[in-house]
């Protein structure tokens, strides 16, 4: 990484207290490379706006915590793909805590993008991969490498998040969705929707339990079916500006 691109006096953002020991038990021994990973969320992440001010002080109890439980429901040496990855949560925390997986970070946006290249190389994670694009262009160009394991935390209602997430999965493999209080609720409105792009029936998994206070709530949604789905129109992002009737 460019040495420009670091600020010139990390911020310390050490968890402490209840995090620290939450922490310490969630890294082991890849705790000080999350702690890197912290100061430049919490350091040029601010300043180019990819994580809000406020959220600095609650770094690891609302974000990095949240995101590495759910590393539990991950199996050894998966293909992970992280669907709108952002600042790298939770692509670069599992990352971080999982050096056997194999992530990329599927991020659209120019400067995000270019801010997870730069974590990457800081980090050293040498099984990351930035690629910028979005979920429905990653089987664009002949692509057939699906993964094992898709994640996406805060990035649509479930109907669409499934729509753009799960044609990227294999056979057997699951959509892990980071959601809020609220899964319930998305489950029974989005279900059909779900069932008719190929996924099995949604299972509420709580993460972190005993570890972190909430635990975190993932919807998994294990893709039943090989056969490639299309996306519902409704659900398709649109490209340019609409073509003027003749």
């Amino acid at each position: 990484m460019h040495p420009a691109t670091l600020p010139s006096a990390p911020v310390d953002a050490s968890p402490t207290g209840t995090d620290l020991v939450a922490a310490e038990r969630l890294f082991g021994d890849r705790l000080r490379l999350a702690v890197s990973y912290a100061e430049l969320l919490v350091g040029v992440g601010v300043v180019r706006g990819l994580i809000g001010p406020r959220e600095a002080p609650r770094i690891w109890e609302r974000h990095l915590l949240n995101c590495v439980v759910v590393a539990e429901i991950i199996p050894p040496d998966a293909r992970v793909i992280d669907v709108g990855s952002g600042a790298g949560l939770p692509g670069v925390v599992l990352a971080v805590a999982r050096p056997d997986l194999s992530i990329v970070l599927l991020e659209p946006l120019a400067r995000r993008a270019a801010f997870l290249s730069e974590v990457v190389t800081a980090l050293g994670l040498a099984q990351t991969t930035v690629v910028r694009a979005r979920a429905e262009d990653w089987l664009q160009g002949g692509r057939n490498d699906l993964a094992d394991i898709v994640t996406a935390r805060a990035l649509a209602p479930l109907g669409r998040l499934v729509a753009w997430c799960l044609p990227l999965v294999a056979e057997g493999g699951s959509v892990l969705a980071l959601k809020g209080e609220s899964a319930a609720e998305e489950i029974a409105a989005h279900r059909n929707v779900i069932a008719r792009l190929g996924g099995g029936t949604p299972m509420i998994r709580r993460c972190g339990v005993g570890v972190i206070e909430p635990p975190t709530t993932v919807i998994e949604i294990v893709r039943e079916r090989a056969k490639r789905t299309s996306v519902p129109a409704g659900m398709r992002r649109r490209r340019g500006r609409p073509r003027r009737p003749a």
